[in-house]
């Protein structure tokens, strides 16, 4: 039905404008549902938020922030994602846009926050390893993604954590790492920095404060490969590009979604993984 009506009001419009076009239309959706679903459990004489009023939780820096922004949502910025489900668990928000993978670890039945639901996917997303502008390490991350696709222990990984059905086949055009420049830099400190946040199922903590996830064990993967120890980092998601250009870290692998900011500010691998922006709201 989307379609259909998009191709009556398009008609004769660049793609690129009945994508807006289509991205709006979705989150007019997305705003109904939430106001909707705001409203239920209220008690009598007491009415829902309008969907101008409602205040989105959104991380700084994110893709969540973009979208939200763009759109003219009004905002709450909050340090991480997590803090964002917070917020409306809370209360304090109306809604949070986060990342689907998140959504799928940290809210509904069984998880960290039952009572909250996610309504709509807002965008079709991809997320990549970040590493510094020219920087060779583009060449290790995207062989050791190929390889391990190949020989299936990229998808054993992705089992642990239930994120096997978002695995994108890297598309590796020439396999060709160069040796020197930011690689040979690394090798002689002899640690591979990564920078993350506290973000599941991609990065966070087990019982004993160590780092786990997806991501956290594909980096643990790659510095095994090139014979590096490794240090995780928890990092400003909004000063990334200022973490990696200062040397801070080596590489961003935290669940990145692929945007123009982050292509043009960082040296980015392949895809890796398929992701979506979507609004979290309460259950009831």
């Amino acid at each position: 039905m989307l379609d259909m009506v998009l191709s009556i009001i398009c008609t004769g419009e660049s793609e690129e404008k009945i994508m807006k076009k289509k991205i709006s239309v979705m989150l007019i959706c997305a705003l109904t549902v939430c106001a909707a679903l705001a409203g239920c459990g209220k008690k009598s004489g007491q009415t829902a938020k309008s969907s101008e009023d409602m205040v989105y939780a959104v991380e700084a820096g994110s893709a969540g922030e973009e979208i939200a922004k763009a759109n003219g949502f009004k905002v709450n910025v909050v340090a991480s994602q997590a803090d964002a489900l917070m917020e409306v668990a809370s209360g304090t928000s109306d809604a949070a846009i986060i990342d689907l993978l998140m959504a799928g670890a940290m809210i509904g039945e069984g998880t960290s926050y039952p009572q909250l639901t996610h309504t709509v996917e807002l965008t079709s997303e991809k997320y990549v390893v970040g590493c510094r502008k020219g920087s060779d390490m583009k060449g290790f991350i995207d062989t050791m993604f190929q390889t391990m696709y190949e020989d299936g222990s990229m998808q054993e990984i992705a089992k642990k954590y239930g994120v096997q059905d978002s695995l994108v086949k890297p598309e590796v055009d020439v396999v060709a790492v160069q040796q020197g420049g930011d690689s040979a830099y690394i090798r002689e400190k002899g640690t591979l920095i990564v920078g993350i946040t506290d973000f599941a199922p991609m990065d966070y903590t087990d019982e004993n404060g160590e780092w786990i996830g997806f991501d956290a064990d594909m980096a643990r993967a790659l510095a095994e490969e090139m014979g590096l120890e490794i240090k995780f980092v928890e990092i400003d998601w909004d000063n990334k590009t200022m973490e990696l250009d200062s040397k801070n870290i080596d590489l961003v692998w935290n669940g990145m979604t692929l945007t123009d900011e982050v292509a043009a500010s960082m040296n980015c691998s392949v895809p890796y993984c398929n992701n979506a922006q979507v609004v979290v709201v309460p259950a009831k």
